[in-house]
């Protein structure tokens, strides 16, 4: 048989490693965001609810809403919206992690097993784990920002509407379409600068700290690589990633939802940097983390689905195990 027909004989996973493990993580992270997106939805309004910035500019034209907690946030949204509300956004959410997840996941393997090298006992250092963590969470949400941007924009819609200021998208290609032709390219960009600052956090906490709980059981600890070590490791990362993601969280929302001029410029916030001065001279530094119940119930959960969905959805195609 020759190389070519030997090749051709392989399966998937063996002839395009790369490209399957980023159908599998872009398959498990879609599974996980519609299981999660209400807490998302929950999470963003909280996040922009009572921004000094806004009162400041007088930029808050309609009734005033009412300051609440995130039940009352979420009972709000189903009762003056609608149930089918929770999940407003949760298309370009679904294209945003198709991006994000597939690039990160394979990313940091790459740097794991090729860039930065583990261990023979298949150990990692922590340190390159934070840097293997932080490189790939960062190139993944340059990648998919605009996905994000747009998720953002559409999830504050329907809190426009009971502000009773007109709708701005009529679904997700017109409003991509219509950031591209207010900000051109560099529009479809905006705050992306603080959105890979939080993703690099947010991957410090998830990426790294599963990898690293992970094989730190299964060297030292009688627990073996199933769904009970997936489960105690996503628990961790979860946690740690909305500890150390929420402030740039808030920062990144407030910047992507600002409104601004026919030039594509920000009128509350002139960067990220300005954003967090304002936000906590104005609003104190607890308010770095608004949305933090949310934000710790949803990537708990989500973590949770994807790992162990990931995890098994590489078993059952014959790739080896994160």
């Amino acid at each position: 048989m020759s190389p070519a027909e030997e090749e051709k004989s392989l399966p998937l996973p063996e002839r395009w490693p790369r490209a399957s493990k980023f159908a599998l993580s872009a398959c498990a992270a879609a599974v996980a965001e519609l299981v999660t997106f209400p807490l998302d939805l929950t999470k963003t309004r909280l996040q922009v609810q009572g921004e000094a910035a806004v009162h400041r500019n007088g930029a808050a034209a309609g009734p005033a809403v009412p300051h609440r907690g995130m039940l009352r946030t979420a009972a709000g949204i189903v009762q003056e919206e609608g149930l089918r509300k929770l999940w407003q956004g949760a298309t370009p959410a679904v294209y945003r992690h198709i991006v994000y997840s597939g690039v990160r996941m394979v990313a940091y393997e790459h740097l794991r097993d090729s860039v930065l090298g583990r261990s023979e006992d298949e150990s990692f250092p922590f340190w390159k784990a934070v840097v293997g963590g932080m490189s790939a969470g960062a190139i993944g949400q340059f990648f998919a920002s605009p996905t994000d941007l747009v998720k953002v924009q559409m999830q504050m819609e329907g809190k426009r509407k009971l502000e009773g200021k007109p709708l701005r998208f009529r679904g997700v290609h017109h409003a991509f379409m219509k950031i591209l032709s207010e900000g051109g390219i560099r529009g479809l960009w905006a705050g992306w600068v603080p959105n890979v600052q939080r993703a690099a956090l947010v991957n410090m906490g998830d990426l790294t700290t599963y990898d690293t709980v992970k094989h730190f059981l299964l060297l030292n600890t009688p627990l073996v690589d199933n769904s009970m070590t997936h489960s105690v490791a996503s628990c961790c990362s979860g946690l740690v990633a909305a500890v150390l993601g929420t402030p740039a969280d808030v920062v990144k929302t407030r910047i992507m939802n600002q409104p601004r001029d026919k030039q594509g410029r920000g009128l509350l916030y002139k960067s990220s940097m300005d954003c967090l001065i304002q936000t906590v001279q104005g609003e104190g530094f607890i308010s770095l983390y608004k949305g933090f119940i949310p934000t710790w119930m949803r990537m708990a959960p989500w973590s949770l689905v994807f790992w162990l969905t990931y995890e098994q959805i590489r078993r059952i195609c014959g790739v080896s195990s994160f």
